[in-house]
């Protein structure tokens, strides 16, 4: 799949409409035809660079996740949370959960969507976040033997699901912050 025919500013727009068309109507809803219309792309061009819908939407939501977890180092596990909870702002927040929900829908009715999302989407995530746990393992924050390491991804993916549902609000840092501070580090033990 090579891209070398776009360069990172006209593919940053490809994905910027392949969200903003997420959002407006949804991913069945969403074409390969509308996104080249709205970024006067031709369709050769989206089906020679991303083979087919569901990895169109993937890179779109890989690119505006930003740098990855694993590439956060304070030196503590709370301080490597606080500064991934900087990366994004609450407007973002509110626009990740509208997407998520979306998706999250679709993915019950789509499963290449599924099979991609977690292929290249989610898979990476929690390996990017394993990254940020062995860390602390491995400066003595969090025993080896802790079980809830693995649930971290869970936990933090439920934190946006649950606070939608419970009390019908969007999670934004503050809350998310608070979650990690009370569920998360606490869960993990983490010194």
């Amino acid at each position: 799949m090579s891209r070398s025919r776009l360069t990172p500013e006209r593919e940053a727009e490809l994905f910027d409409a392949v969200l903003d068309l997420l959002r407006e109507v949804g991913y069945d809803s969403l074409t390969m035809d509308a996104v080249a219309a709205r970024t006067r792309a031709s369709k050769a061009t989206l089906y020679r660079q991303w083979h087919n819908k569901p990895e169109l939407v993937t890179a779109a939501l890989r690119h505006h996740s930003g740098p990855g977890a694993d590439r956060v180092d304070t030196g503590s596990l709370r301080g490597d949370f606080q500064e991934m909870m900087l990366r994004v702002d609450d407007c973002q927040l509110e626009k990740d959960s509208a997407l998520m929900r979306g998706l999250t829908l679709a993915v019950n009715t789509n499963p290449d969507l599924l099979r991609v999302l977690q292929e290249k989407l989610i898979e990476p995530e929690q390996n990017e976040l394993r990254v940020v746990i062995d860390r602390a393992v491995a400066r003595g924050e969090v025993r080896t033997d802790n079980p809830a390491r693995e649930f971290v991804p869970h936990m933090l993916f439920g934190a946006f699901f649950a606070l939608q549902m419970i009390e019908d609000r969007v999670p934004n840092r503050d809350f998310l912050t608070r979650y990690i501070d009370a569920v998360v580090l606490p869960a993990l033990e983490a010194r």
